[in-house]
């Protein structure tokens, strides 16, 4: 394995951890908030918790994505306007 293949491997190892890391994060706020209410935390609340968070996770990534064509369809289409413009 040539060098840059062993950075690519290490960098991708590097965001596994920081992902689990965050995830652990995330359950530890969820395990206080749980005991905070009296309430026993559970696998399951935790797995909901988690699904709700990739649910909006998700839907601000619909939104950008969203927003991001509007803005390059635009961009395309004024630029599109300008060349024949500066041609005619």
């Amino acid at each position: 394995m040539d060098r840059q293949d062993y950075n690519k491997a290490e960098n991708a190892v590097d965001k596994a951890k920081w992902h689990v890391n965050d995830y652990a994060e995330r359950a530890k706020e969820y395990i206080r908030e749980q005991k905070e209410k009296n309430t026993e935390p559970t696998h399951e609340g935790w797995m909901d918790r988690a699904k709700e968070n990739v649910s909006d996770a998700w839907e601000s990534t619909k939104d950008a994505v969203s927003d991001a064509w509007e803005k390059t369809k635009d961009a395309a289409v004024d630029a599109e306007a300008a060349v024949k413009k500066a041609t005619n």
